[in-house]
């Protein structure tokens, strides 16, 4: 399979648009990579899983439709979280920074530049669909299987209630998906609390539409996980899929950071935090 590289400023932090439909325009194919090698994408959703290390996942035959997305997609075989537990690394993915957090704890409450903030100065929108989250812009801490360790946007006061969604929301018709997405299952579906296969299955039941629209629309689906289970350096399953992705098995080191930093070069927005340091994912890219 191909092997293609791969990786590893901010401005004040503004209220994020709550528009449903994103601004960006249908791309051509033959105009799609900018002057960083990333292309611009329509939509871009990133899924984050749970606890499970590379090794856990990839090859095995309890998750067929995650390892088909490997298959068919850009599978990073290097990829790794930053941190342990939990919610440092929502917070790497979501802000660039773990914001000198070292546990799960709740709440806090940040000011610095972060993605959805970023996207909203360049008018662009975004919103995060969190499973069992009780009521669109709640901001407790624990609901049943929902735990706000898991949802980041809801500690930055910039990123406005209106982007802190249900998951029942996420939009059925995906062009009126925002810009950018995060999607977080609970506990149950995110292989934290529940099993792989039941993770799989949750994935294949909610986003393989869209991974399916993603392939002739110009768009991208992220599927990653916040950290390993503690077994090997904290390597994670990362798996890139869509219309401008080239298949194929990449093992040049990413991890949060470099993820974070390809979505802000895609939308040339500015890099928050570690990001700036980071060095696009590039190579993999029709």
């Amino acid at each position: 399979m191909a092997s293609g590289p791969t990786t590893s400023g901010s401005p004040p932090a503004r209220s994020v648009s709550s528009a449903t439909r994103s601004p960006v325009s249908p791309l051509s194919p033959a105009a799609v990579l900018g002057a960083s090698g990333v292309p611009r994408f329509q939509h871009v959703v990133v899924v984050v899983e749970e606890n499970k290390s590379y090794g856990d996942v990839i090859g095995n035959a309890s998750a067929p439709y995650l390892n088909s997305l490997a298959t068919s997609g850009a599978l990073f075989t290097d990829a790794h979280a930053v941190s342990h537990p939990s919610e440092p690394n929502y917070l790497a993915l979501f802000s660039g920074s773990t914001q000198g957090l070292a546990d799960d704890s709740c709440p806090h409450r940040y000011s610095t530049p972060n993605l959805g903030s970023e996207l909203a100065a360049a008018g662009l929108s975004f919103a995060g669909y969190s499973e069992s989250l009780p009521a669109d812009g709640s901001t407790t801490c624990w609901a049943g299987e929902y735990g706000r360790k898991h949802n980041p946007w809801s500690d930055f006061p910039a990123v406005p209630s209106s982007s802190n969604r249900r998951f029942a929301e996420f939009p059925t018709d995906f062009d009126r998906l925002p810009t950018v997405s995060f999607v977080i299952p609970n506990l149950a579906d995110d292989m934290h609390d529940g099993s792989i296969a039941a993770g799989d299955g949750w994935l294949r039941a909610h986003l393989a539409g869209y991974a399916r629209w993603a392939n002739t629309h110009h768009s991208l689906l992220v599927v990653t996980w916040d950290e390993d289970d503690n077994s090997s350096g904290n390597q994670i399953a990362t798996v890139f899929a869509g219309q401008q992705v080239r298949s194929g098995r990449y093992a040049r080191r990413i991890d949060h950071y470099s993820v974070l930093r390809t979505i802000e070069d895609a939308y040339r927005l500015s890099h928050a935090g570690a990001s700036g340091s980071a060095a696009p994912i590039t190579g993999t890219w029709r």
